[in-house]
C-alpha cells in the first residue's frame, strides 16, 4: 500500500505519544498543516502553539483555522533560534522539514530542548533524497519534478544526507532517542502522490533560484500530466524517503 507524506506523520506522532490534553509547539508551522493534525490529536483540552518566522504563511494558517474552526491552536511569529519566554514549556516539540535546513541541527535541538518539560518528547520529521527518486520503469515527468525539488533544497544549504544524520544530531544534543523510522513514499499505477501540491507550495522558490520556469513546470496541469504517466506505466515509482524520529529529555 502506498502510504502519503500525511500518513507518515501522523502515526509518527501518535506513535511517539501525542494525545489528548498535551501542549505541543509546532516549530517551522508554515501554513500549518501539522498544527491541525496536533490539534485534534491533543484535542480540546490540550493546546498547540505553531511558530514561523514568515508572517504571509501564518496569514494563511490563522485564515485556515478560521475556516476550520479550530479553537486550541494559536500561530506565533518567531524564530527558533529567538523563542519568546512568553512561549513557556511544553509536553512535547514537532517539526517536519525544519532540522533540515538548520546551519547547526545539534545546536537548534538544544535549544528547542530547553522548552520542554522535564521527560518531554521532541518528535521531527525529515526527508532524505540521497536514495530517491528510484524505479524501474523511466518515469520521467516524475523523476523532472523531483530533481527541482532536490536541486531547490541543495541551493537553499539544506542537509541532504539528514535522515541518516538524526540520531547522531539528537544524542549529541543530550537527548534519549527512543525511536527512529524510515519509510518510502512511493506510488503504484493506482494510488497517487500530490506531488504538484508540493511543487506548487514551493513553486515561487523553484523559479528564484532558477530552477525551473513557470512555463516549464506549468503547474496548473502538472499534477494530472503525472497521474497520466502513473497510470500508464505498470511499474513502482520511489519518489521520496521520510526519515522520523521521537526523542525524550531526561
Amino acid at each position: 500500500m502506498a502510504l502519503s507524506s500525511t500518513d507518515f506523520t501522523t502515526r509518527l506522532l501518535v506513535d511517539a505519544g501525542i494525545g489528548p490534553g498535551m501542549r505541543v509547539l509546532d516549530v517551522g508551522c508554515g501554513m500549518g498543516d501539522v498544527s491541525f493534525m496536533l490539534a485534534e490529536l491533543v484535542a480540546a483540552d490540550g493546546a498547540v502553539v505553531g511558530i514561523d518566522p514568515f508572517a504571509a504563511a501564518l496569514a494563511h494558517a490563522r485564515q485556515r483555522q478560521v475556516d476550520r474552526h479550530v479553537a486550541n491552536v494559536e500561530f506565533v511569529e518567531c524564530d527558533l533560534h529567538r523563542l519568546p519566554a512568553s512561549l513557556g514549556l511544553f509536553d512535547a516539540i514537532v517539526g517536519r522539514r525544519v532540522l533540515m535546513y538548520q546551519p547547526d541541527a545539534v545546536i537548534a535541538v538544544r535549544h528547542l530542548a530547553r522548552l520542554l518539560l522535564p521527560g518531554g518528547v521532541l518528535v521531527f520529521q525529515e526527508h532524505d533524497s540521497t536514495l530517491t527518486p528510484a524505479s524501474l520503469d523511466p518515469f520521467p515527468l516524475h523523476r523532472r519534478a523531483q530533481r527541482w525539488l532536490q536541486r531547490m533544497i541543495a541551493h537553499e544549504g539544506a542537509d541532504l544526507h539528514i535522515g541518516f544524520n538524526l540520531h547522531r544530531i539528537f544524542s549529541q544534543a543530550g537527548l534519549r532517542v527512543g525511536h527512529l523510522r524510515a519509510e518510502c513514499l512511493l506510488q503504484t499505477p493506482d494510488s497517487p502522490y500530490g506531488l504538484a501540491a508540493i511543487i506548487r507550495a514551493c513553486l515561487p522558490r523553484i523559479i528564484e533560484h532558477g530552477i525551473a520556469t513557470a512555463r516549464q513546470v506549468n503547474i496548473d496541469t502538472l499534477q494530472a500530466r503525472l497521474d497520466a504517466e502513473r497510470t500508464a506505466s505498470t511499474g513502482i515509482y520511489l519518489g521520496d524517503m521520510a526519515f522520523g524520529i521521537w526523542a525524550h529529555k531526561p
